[in-house]
């Protein structure tokens, strides 16, 4: 049966009411799915919309109206609005992907390429859970986008097997790279932790694209990673990374010149079930995982996800990586800078904001522009005076002040 060429206003007539329904997201938002959701309003009833939502660059809310609702894991400014409609839980990607597979979703709104000579239209910058997803769900309507750059690596999905698509060209969501001077110099002290032939995983922001352009000396280097931004683009092109399609991704956010890279022979982009997959990971040798963080506390906990103003993430995929590398032996590294305005970002034990992210069992380095925090082996004395070593200097005093008080009480208990 052959793909149904969709006009606008016709969602309703294709989509059926209620149920789970995933959608693309990341740099794959579609405005023109979006408005068809909302054009559609009360006809699509009781549904419930989800993705992988990015702050800061996604900012749709998948409103049908008041019986409508958002199932997201990290929590959106937009999406916050929305509440009630909108259930933000906060869960790693090996437990998203098992709650698509226990909640199947009954339809999907993504958007994905031109298809090729063979019919193949490819999912392009945003791989992740659709590509892993879709054959066991049994509604697929399509945004085909002339924009959406082919990436090698996952084949796609056939025109033949999609329900029914719409066609308009739309730029991808793009977000701002580039560095300062802070970055650059977490930069400069991680890369000579990193080895000849190792394979790194990094997150977005100025921190991975810093490190990232410090390797490029580097030779014989491998990436596996949910998620990329420019800075790999540089690095595939540097001549540091082994042969052959040795970028391995999910998902690239970026800029137009990265989105328009991505079908450089060293990458390859892969389903979560690749890009997340504990064994996979716990086999790949010498994993360094380099993730940031909003604090670090003087036991060596990671705070990700909250701040003073709330919450602002969810744990994403960076715990994932870090249990995927202690099983293999590899190393992991939280890099942030010291301070948030006049704020320290090394705060005293039990003091983060939010949740735990990573626990001190997940962490082996923690780097900020003072230095490294080798935490490996150390006991409660030694690893809170490695991180008040790299706080910023007006914050040491307080932070030494603060674990001592606090030993002192926990023996007087």
């Amino acid at each position: 049966m052959s793909a149904r060429h969709l006009r606008p206003g016709d969602l309703s007539g294709a989509l059926p009411p209620g149920g789970l329904t995933l959608v693309s997201s990341s740099p794959a938002e579609s405005d023109l799915l979006a408005a068809e959701v909302t054009a559609a309003g009360p006809a699509l009833g009781a549904m419930t919309f989800s993705g992988i939502f990015v702050p800061g660059l996604n900012k749709a809310t998948w409103n049908a109206g008041p019986d409508s609702r958002v199932l997201t894991f990290f929590q959106t400014p937009e999406l916050l609005k929305e509440c009630p409609r909108s259930d933000f839980r906060p869960l790693c990607y090996q437990d998203i992907l098992r709650l698509y597979r226990r909640q199947k979703p009954a339809a999907a709104l993504f958007m994905c390429s031109p298809p090729d000579a063979k019919g193949m239209c490819s999912f392009g910058a945003e791989t992740g859970f659709i590509a892993a997803l879709w054959p066991d769900i049994p509604v697929r309507i399509a945004h085909i986008n002339a924009a959406m750059q082919r990436t090698p690596g996952d084949p796609g999905i056939p025109l033949s097997a999609i329900t029914a698509f719409y066609e308009g060209e739309q730029p991808l969501r793009t977000m701002a790279g580039g560095t300062d001077a802070v970055s650059e110099a977490i930069a400069v002290a991680i890369a000579p932790l990193i080895p000849d032939g190792a394979t790194l995983q990094t997150g977005l922001g100025k921190i991975p694209d810093a490190v990232l352009r410090a390797l490029s000396g580097h030779r014989n280097l491998r990436l596996h990673s949910g998620l990329i931004g420019d800075g790999a683009l540089e690095l595939v092109r540097s001549g540091a990374m082994a042969p052959g399609p040795s970028a391995l991704a999910g998902v690239a956010i970026g800029s137009p010149e990265l989105y328009a890279g991505l079908d450089h022979e060293h990458f390859q982009f892969r389903p979560v079930t690749v890009t997340h997959d504990p064994a996979i990971l716990a086999g790949i040798d010498c994993l360094v995982t380099i993730n940031s963080a909003m604090e670090v506390d003087l036991y060596g906990q990671v705070h990700a996800e909250a701040s003073s103003r709330g919450f602002m993430s969810g744990p994403g995929g960076a715990g994932d990586y870090a249990r995927g590398a202690r099983a293999g032996g590899g190393l992991r590294i939280i890099a942030l800078p010291s301070t948030a305005g006049s704020t320290s970002r090394i705060v005293p034990a039990g003091q983060g904001h939010g949740p735990v992210s990573l626990s001190r069992f997940d962490v082996d380095l923690v780097v900020t522009e003072h230095g490294v925090a080798d935490l490996r082996d150390l006991g409660h004395e030694a690893r809170a005076q490695a991180l008040i070593t790299i706080a910023a200097p007006a914050h040491r005093e307080e932070l030494a002040r603060s674990w001592r008080d606090g030993m002192h009480a926990l023996q007087e208990r």
